[in-house]
């Protein structure tokens, strides 16, 4: 299977300020990248961060009593965790 950064054959292009272009292009040289490659890399990362976020899962007819009642069900002690979020922060 190629990988998305081998296989270069679709073109994206889109408008934008002269100010915007420079901004890319400066954070482009700061990583050593091309402008093309930077934004490429930046728009893939943020893609699966988007993607990640937005998980859909479904459920059968059978399936989904069982999920509600897990979600309706009272939540479990967890002492570890209660002293965590209670306790100061180091940096705090």
């Amino acid at each position: 299977m190629r990988s998305i950064a081998k296989r270069r054959n679709d073109r994206l292009e889109f408008r934008l300020p002269p100010r915007a272009k420079a901004v890319l292009k400066r954070a482009a040289d700061v990583e050593n990248k091309s402008l093309s490659a930077f934004l490429l890399d930046k728009g893939l990362q943020a893609a699966a961060e988007t993607l990640a976020e937005r998980t859909e899962f479904r459920l059968g007819a059978r399936q989904f009593p069982a999920f509600a009642a897990a979600l309706d069900a009272p939540t479990k002690p967890r002492p570890r965790l209660e002293k965590l979020l209670t306790t100061a922060s180091v940096v705090e």
